[in-house]
């Protein structure tokens, strides 16, 4: 039933997955929506999230792989892609539009991006390990921020796809920035934490 779900939401929408195109999109009698998970919001909710682990299984070695944060923004670039062939993209974009007001659907959908943000969160501390950077950084926010700014990305691409691929090279230029200051010398690297600090005592 939960790939059911699934394929309910690319077929007809939220508002289209009703318990009867689940139903028929698995194969099964609609009595067993109700009876294995009460409502149709939260099989929804059950499906995101059992799609995301899945999602997050699949890309786990290619994130475990990445060495800088150009790469780390690569993957992300791949993972769009492939994401937004298979109609992920349309499904992500319609439930988080329903959940704006129905918390059923909302707690299912913080708990599947907390998956992908904890997913980025282990590479951004493997690879800020040491740097000047770490010291400051929210970097469980920061994991955030990325997570919520593909999101971002992916459904704004979908009315202006240059301007998305231009926001994306501007993450690209950031991740630069942060190799070079990676790679700066023993002195320049001790004034750099030294204005870090201040900047945050302030």
């Amino acid at each position: 039933m939960l790939d059911g779900a699934l394929v309910a939401l690319r077929e007809h929408g939220v508002t289209g997955a009703s318990a009867r195109t689940v139903a028929a999109a698995a194969g099964v009698n609609q009595a067993l929506v109700f009876y294995h998970f009460g409502s149709v919001d939260e099989l929804l909710g059950a499906a995101c999230r059992q799609a995301t682990d899945r999602r997050v299984a699949f890309y786990a070695g290619r994130f475990a792989a990445v060495t800088s944060l150009r790469e780390l923004l690569q993957v992300g670039r791949d993972l769009h892609v492939i994401e937004l062939a298979e109609g992920n993209v349309s499904v992500l974009a319609q439930m988080l539009a329903a959940a704006q007001n129905n918390e059923r659907l909302a707690e299912p959908i913080r708990a599947a991006f907390q998956v992908w943000t904890d997913e980025i969160e282990t590479v951004l501390r493997r690879l800020l390990a040491g740097s000047p950077i770490a010291e400051v950084a929210d970097l469980p926010g920061l994991a955030r921020a990325i997570s919520s700014a593909f999101v971002g990305l992916e459904l704004y691409e979908g009315i202006d796809a240059a301007g998305g691929r231009r926001a994306l090279d501007a993450l690209d230029q950031l991740a630069v920035l942060v190799e070079v200051v990676d790679e700066m010398g023993p002195l320049a690297t001790r004034l750099l934490r030294s204005r870090i600090r201040r900047s945050g005592r302030g």
